[in-house]
């Protein structure tokens, strides 16, 4: 441990000007570094600052968990990514913009978002830096997100640096679909392999009223595009919010018929700003009993152990059904995601309002070694569970927007 703080001060004294490095690795390593919109209201979750030298047992048994790890071949996954539940995080999603050209009542408050200096947010190489140390370790799937990850002007640049990755199997984006049908040849050539695009209904005004802009027929269209060029299945999330769109349920599930779609009914979740209550809530097990009173014999398809989705198939039908079940039936058990905010924050937990900002500590001059110590140190102190779906109304976190989904 003597080394390693020696190598914190000689980090410090060659970067001076920059940051105090002791300070920044001790509220990394509680997990406390403080935004005006991310502290803790829930007592579960608040995490008291102390003296970086507590971190010295950590990392004691971070190292000796990843000899053990990487000695025993039935467990190869990365100690850095592996929590203290066995839950080996071997998918990153990394937030490319704040910025969108949508918004979406429950994405992005009414009066909008403060966003982030430019200067804050994370740079193309740091993303890529990033990207790397990630893959090194065992992440094998990167989604881009936003924002709206396709208003960003490098992001074919982006993909097609990931694509280069060793051990990289899939590049996934999270898109609104507005701009997919004229960058799609593109985003394929440059090595996309699945996309997911949101779409809340199939109401051209609803639509509107929805994310607050028009554009239905482009998002429409960026679909139609999407199957065109042989992605299959298309994705399609679909936030079901009472009162709003619960009633086009059976026409989403109807789209599958004849076109090779994963619709996804999302339940609606709590963001800062976003006026989540509970009756605005429409539940995994009352959209599928809806469902079923219109197709009886839809089908539970297998999927893997870290799938978020629940699938179910209307026989005959070319395409699925999935349902995000974050609030009536958490899947955090078989979690293996990491979110990188697009200034550069990680998040373990969605809902999580702890965060580390591995920009502070790229910027610091932090060598890969470092920088997966703070990593493993922030995956270590991962739940078991999110709080529930009432605790987290009442929790201070950011608005999606700022998160990524």
């Amino acid at each position: 441990m003597a080394a390693v703080g020696g190598t914190f001060c000689r980090l410090f004294d060659r970067h001076s000007s920059l940051i105090n490095f002791r300070k920044l690795f001790a509220l990394c390593v509680n997990g406390n570094v403080q935004r005006p919109f991310s502290s803790a209201t829930h007592k579960e979750n608040e995490v008291e600052l102390g003296d970086s030298t507590l971190a010295a047992p950590y990392f004691a048994r971070s190292r000796s968990k990843q000899e053990r790890l990487r000695n025993d071949n039935t467990l190869p996954f990365s100690a850095f990514l592996t929590d203290n539940f066995g839950r080996r995080h071997s998918y990153l999603r990394i937030s490319l913009t704040e910025k969108c050209n949508l918004r979406c009542q429950y994405c992005m408050p009414e009066e909008g978002v403060k966003l982030t200096p430019r200067g804050q947010l994370l740079s193309t190489s740091e993303v890529l830096k990033l990207a790397r140390l990630f893959v090194q370790e065992g992440v094998d799937k990167i989604r881009l997100t936003g924002g709206e990850p396709l208003i960003r002007p490098d992001v074919l640049d982006i993909i097609a640096e990931l694509r280069k990755l060793e051990g990289l199997k899939t590049i996934a984006i999270t898109t609104n679909g507005m701009n997919l049908a004229r960058l799609l040849p593109k985003l394929k050539d440059a090595g996309l392999d699945l996309i997911n695009i949101s779409l809340d209904s199939l109401v051209p005004a609803k639509f509107e009223f929805i994310v607050r802009r028009k554009g239905f027929h482009k998002v429409m269209e960026g679909i139609d595009k999407a199957i065109e060029m042989g992605y299959n299945p298309v994705k399609v999330n679909c936030v079901v919010m009472r009162g709003l769109n619960e009633d086009e349920l059976l026409d989403f599930v109807a789209l599958t018929e004849k076109k090779p779609l994963e619709v996804r009914f999302i339940e609606y979740m709590p963001f800062d700003g976003n006026k989540w209550n509970f009756k605005k809530m429409v539940s995994y097990q009352e959209m599928l009993d809806r469902i079923r009173q219109q197709w009886p014999k839809l089908e539970r398809v297998q999927t893997g152990h870290t799938d978020t989705a629940k699938i179910f198939k209307v026989q005959g039908f070319k395409g699925q059904v999935g349902f995000i079940t974050s609030m009536s039936e958490h899947f955090c058990g078989s979690c293996n995601r990491l979110r990188i905010t697009a200034d550069g924050s990680l998040k373990v937990c969605l809902f999580g309002n702890s965060e580390v900002s591995l920009r502070d500590v790229l910027r610091s001059g932090a060598s890969d070694e470092e920088l997966l110590q703070i990593i493993g140190a922030a995956v270590g102190r991962k739940k078991k569970q999110h709080a529930g779906m009432f605790s987290i109304s009442q929790m201070k976190n950011r608005p999606m927007i700022l998160i990524g989904g």
